[in-house]
């Protein structure tokens, strides 16, 4: 996209303009008035162009279609009288425009107008960049939080080497995503990525599909197939949902990974395969061992390094940044009104659980775009009312107030920059007694500052490397 600058799209009646562009010449402005929506998409093709001047009054009825088929114009229309336009006009304005102008023409307060539309195209433009480069981007994870800033080191440590690599975590919260960005920073990027749920395999097939098969291997099987481990050579394989997998099957992968060569179905000799296995699931697998549902073999071949995802309970000061992240994201999906989030959608996002994680905002977050008549989402588009922040028809009173605990705890910690002393001082508490809390509630302590740590016993922490 080209840089943005002080060029100018006017549409409108001659003598408007010409008595506008008169009062704006002392401020730098270059305008082009197009005589035809052909003649205006030309201009775009050529100049930088990202704010549009619109005159309605006794304007021609082709500026709707101006408006409405450029919508990446910053538009400002400049009236005499709102009063005095049409339901259809006052609403165009609403949808449409960026800001307006009423009254006698008055260059100075036009020309801030302009400035403050260009500044915001400004930042659109470098969120639009931004956007594009975290799609190509390995470690394309929104949040800075200290449990966010521990995930993205961990990633960077089991890209560097080459053993098998477990990531847990529950459903919703970037595991696939986290298996990406692993691949994308190992030595193997160049090579190919191959994701597969184990749990959505029919079950007569799974062998097939993980280790191919030949000709005439069984009936249906009319040409050989190359399974998805061997297509995988030189690459990545990412085996989601492993907990799902047969317990048969588990006998089959577990030779694959000690050999690192495949049968495949009907086969007569072992074809060796160079790949990386990663796997992920959401369930806890060492509860799945003693339950008799996996092997614990497969299980320690599986777990050389670990990878936790964090909920998106854990790092809410994320929530937010994440939101917006989405909404730019869906940009291309919303109407052309829509600008945002209400204050309070982001106050009640903050107030909930989120059960289903990042998954569930992402899903929230581009319906309620879609949805939205207004210029803002609010709480009710996003389908979460106030009180389904605090559960108040389910949660017990010592529910209640521990989830109160926990929330001022977090945001203690984040208004002092995760340093426990003055988190502690702030809430009126003893340092000892807000590490007992933290373990308590199962807050990540990882990227906690204590400078006189060492002066008191350490609670216990989850390995996320091993």
């Amino acid at each position: 996209m080209m840089e943005s600058s002080r060029q100018i799209m006017a549409i409108g009646n001659h003598s408007a303009l010409r008595n506008t562009v008169e009062a704006l010449s002392r401020y730098d402005w270059s305008i082009f008035h197009p005589g035809t929506l052909e003649e205006a998409r030309a201009i775009l093709s050529e100049k930088a162009c990202r704010v549009g001047l619109v005159f309605l009054d006794e304007a021609p009825s082709s500026i709707p279609l101006y408006m409405e088929k450029m919508p990446d114009l910053y538009w400002i229309s400049i009236i005499e009288n709102v009063e005095l336009l049409s339901d259809e006009t006052r609403d165009l304005i609403y949808r449409c425009c960026f800001a307006y102008h009423s009254g006698s023409l008055d260059a100075q307060h036009i020309n801030t107008l302009i400035e403050s539309a260009l500044s915001m195209a400004k930042l659109s433009d470098l969120c639009e960049k931004n956007r594009k480069r975290c799609q190509n981007k390995a470690l394309c994870m929104v949040g800075d939080t200290p449990v966010m800033q521990h995930l993205y080191r961990t990633i960077r440590k089991v890209a560097s080497v080459d053993a098998p690599v477990l990531i847990t975590g529950k459903s919703g919260t970037g595991k696939e995503l986290t298996a990406r960005a692993i691949h994308e920073l190992s030595s193997r990027r160049q090579g190919p990525f191959n994701a597969i749920n184990c749990g959505a395999l029919p079950a007569g097939l799974i062998q097939s599909e993980l280790f191919g098969h030949e000709k005439g291997a069984f009936t249906g099987a009319n040409q050989r197939q190359i399974g998805i481990i061997e297509n995988s050579s030189n690459g990545t394989l990412f085996l989601d949902e492993i907990g799902d997998l047969p317990l048969e099957m588990q006998v089959n992968l577990l030779r694959f990974l000690e050999r690192l060569t495949v049968f495949r179905v009907g086969g007569q000799k072992e074809i060796p395969v160079d790949v990386r296995v990663l796997a992920a699931t959401h369930v806890d697998l060492e509860k799945a061992i003693e339950k008799g549902e996996f092997r614990e073999d497969l299980f320690h071949r599986l777990n050389v390094l670990q990878v936790r995802t964090p909920a998106l309970k854990e790092h809410p000061e994320d929530i937010e940044p994440l939101a917006n992240f989405f909404f730019q994201r869906f940009s291309s999906d919303k109407p052309a009104m829509l600008r945002g989030f209400s204050q309070e959608s982001l106050v009640v996002m903050q107030q909930y659980h989120w059960p289903g994680n990042i998954r569930e905002m992402v899903n929230r977050v581009r319906r309620s775009m879609i949805m939205c008549e207004h210029r803002l989402i609010s709480p009710g588009d996003l389908g979460l009312e106030r009180r389904n922040g605090h559960s108040r028809d389910t949660d017990s009173l010592q529910q209640a107030r521990d989830s109160a605990e926990c929330e001022a705890i977090r945001a203690a910690l984040a208004r002092n920059k995760y340093k426990i002393l003055h988190a502690a001082r702030e809430l009126g508490i003893a340092r000892v007694t807000l590490y007992r809390l933290l373990e308590k509630h199962g807050i990540d302590r990882n990227g906690v500052q204590d400078e006189a740590a060492a002066d008191f016993p350490s609670t216990s922490e989850t390995i996320q490397l091993t």
